[in-house]
């Protein structure tokens, strides 16, 4: 009888540290607060940047900007209430996200509007607003407020080559595959050169063709320009 006791004792401890593991989310709070707006969740790559670990800061929602959604995602026009329930899906979301420390304030049922609400939180808590609002930025950066412009982000990872444009590069070894020659542009990434194995040593023209991205850095594929 007391072994039996003892087995589902431990079952039951077993099962409990198994829950508690999965549930558990670290907490990440950050030196910065960073408010986001209603257009940077309806806009929703913001979770992939919080996935990252880019964030140095704990994002805020106000609870202000989550009533503009819900209001939003029960109006009549078709399109803004698909986007608002997907800005308020990508909240639940973001919640789970264990990279980044995720809160939602109580604001209160104050008179002001949302993007008032958000510079005065903002300007308060010596914090940031993240948004793709082009207004609400310009407010905020003659209020001195710090905002985060999630498009900025994205044009300044914007791939710097197209495919098709041609540059001179200098080849410096051979690559993995067969007849393949490999350089770097000036910021290190990799150019793989198809049939450029016998150039090195050499500057050549090549041909961008194609690009590929991981966590571990871009690659760039490549071939040789022939000269007419």
């Amino acid at each position: 009888m007391e072994i039996m006791i003892l087995l589902v004792g431990l079952i039951i401890l077993t099962e409990t540290s198994y829950l508690i593991v999965k549930n558990f989310k670290p907490t990440r709070s950050g030196t910065r607060k960073v408010y986001i707006d209603t257009s940077a969740l309806i806009d929703g790559r913001i979770l992939n940047i919080a996935r990252t670990g880019f964030i140095d800061g704990d994002l805020i929602i106000l609870k202000s900007v989550l009533r503009e959604l819900q209001l939003l995602a029960d109006g009549k026009d078709n399109e803004k209430r698909n986007r608002a329930r997907a800005g308020l899906n990508n909240v639940s979301e973001l919640e789970r996200v264990i990279e980044v420390n995720t809160e939602v304030v109580d604001d209160g049922e104050g008179m002001k509007k949302v993007d008032e609400q958000l510079l005065s939180y903002a300007k308060k808590n010596k914090g940031a607003i993240l948004t793709i609002d082009y207004n609400l930025i310009k407010v905020a950066e003659a209020e001195k407020i710090m905002t985060l412009n999630v498009n900025d982000l994205a044009l300044s990872l914007r791939t710097e080559f197209l495919p098709g444009e041609k540059i001179k590069l200098k080849i410096t070894d051979k690559g993995s595959g067969r007849g393949q020659g490999i350089g770097h542009l000036s910021d290190g990434t990799m150019v793989v050169v198809d049939g450029a194995a016998n150039k090195i040593g050499r500057e050549i023209t090549v041909e961008f063709m194609r690009f590929h991205e991981t966590s571990s850095g871009k690659m760039i594929f490549a071939r040789i320009t022939r000269q007419r």
